[in-house]
């Protein structure tokens, strides 16, 4: 096997996240729960919410592109596959990942439907509250794929999120063929829950195919996937069947499980909660770049620590400062 040009190659939805600051009352009018993501599935509906908004902030996102954001701060070598539409968001959505120093090759697609775009309300307790118009990012077809980019890098990063067309979920199964093939690592986050509740025979039987190395799951994701009402439960469920189990515990830290071995870190201390969008998202980010630089678990789970209380401390999925510079003392 040869030594791999790219830390991390992504596929996940390519989104431009549109933030606003809202009070409670206007989560509750307009029929949200607060804390929670729910798509939107016509244009039309996202426009209507979008006219709602007070001054927004135009950011790039989606959840494996944050994470690959976030590596590429830390100076990793990644790549990006995602669909965008041949329009002005994409083109937001393309320069912003490419400024990062972040290889993105997928063509632009034409035509109706556009850049996928998300809506989020940040209330005054930090809780982000999302509204998801997919678009051309659930377009994402196999023939997108540069397998020979995929074999080339140490890890593949899939997300849950895209699971459920069936264009980029076919897409992301032969990533997966792919990168075992070329003796390469899968990395997969789960999302969210109501994501595993739709496609959770599909993910235990990757995790049962030993198709998955690494998981990331939040503690009510962990529980979701395995159907177990107490997270010690899930841990022992999931851990022996794949290389390394990572759980984000909130306000509690972090855990990871590797060969019967957990490694637990506290949460870094943040002086304010402004905005959770993207926690995990980095909190990936920072993980994964340890682990492709030859860092230990806890020197791993620590990193992952550090990216994700910068990020709660803004409003916003992407680095404001330099993590490079943050993450330094543990680094050495």
């Amino acid at each position: 096997m040869t030594q791999p040009t790219y830390d991390v190659v992504a596929i996940g939805n390519a989104i431009v996240d549109i933030l606003a600051h809202a009070d409670d009352d206007f989560i509750a009018d307009n029929g949200m729960t607060k804390g929670a993501m729910q798509l939107i599935f016509s244009p039309e509906d996202a426009d209507a919410l979008y006219a709602k908004m007070g001054p927004g902030q135009e950011v790039s996102g989606g959840s494996a592109a944050n994470t690959i954001a976030g590596m590429a701060t830390l100076g990793g070598k990644c790549a990006f596959i995602g669909q965008v539409a041949d329009d002005q968001l994409g083109q937001v959505f393309a320069h912003d990942i490419r400024a990062s120093g972040i290889r993105f090759d997928t063509d632009a697609r034409a035509g109706s439907p556009t850049t996928g775009r998300c809506l989020i309300f940040v209330t005054p307790d930090g809780q982000r509250t999302m509204n998801t118009f997919l678009g051309a990012s659930h377009y994402l077809p196999e023939a997108a794929l540069d397998r020979a980019l995929i074999a080339d890098a140490a890890y593949l990063y899939i997300e849950g999120y895209l699971w459920d067309p069936e264009e980029p979920r076919a897409a992301m199964r032969a990533a997966i063929e792919v990168a075992k093939a070329a003796g390469r690592k899968v990395a997969f986050t789960t999302s969210a829950e109501f994501v595993i509740d739709r496609h959770r025979a599909d993910f235990q039987a990757l995790i049962d195919g030993g198709l998955i190395d690494l998981i990331f799951a939040n503690e009510a994701e962990l529980m979701c996937l395995t159907e177990c009402d107490d997270v010690e439960a899930a841990i022992a469920k999931i851990a022996p069947k794949v290389e390394t189990l990572v759980v984000t515990l909130s306000e509690k830290g972090a855990l990871a499980v590797r060969g019967g071995v957990r490694t637990t870190v506290a949460a870094e201390p943040i002086d304010k909660v402004v905005d959770t969008t993207g926690a995990g998202d980095l909190f990936a980010a920072g993980f994964l770049y340890g682990q492709t630089h030859g860092v230990d678990l806890e020197t791993s789970l620590k990193l992952g620590a550090v990216c994700a209380a910068e990020i709660i401390s803004h409003v916003g999925a992407r680095p404001q400062v330099d993590l490079k510079a943050l993450a330094g003392p543990l680094l050495g």
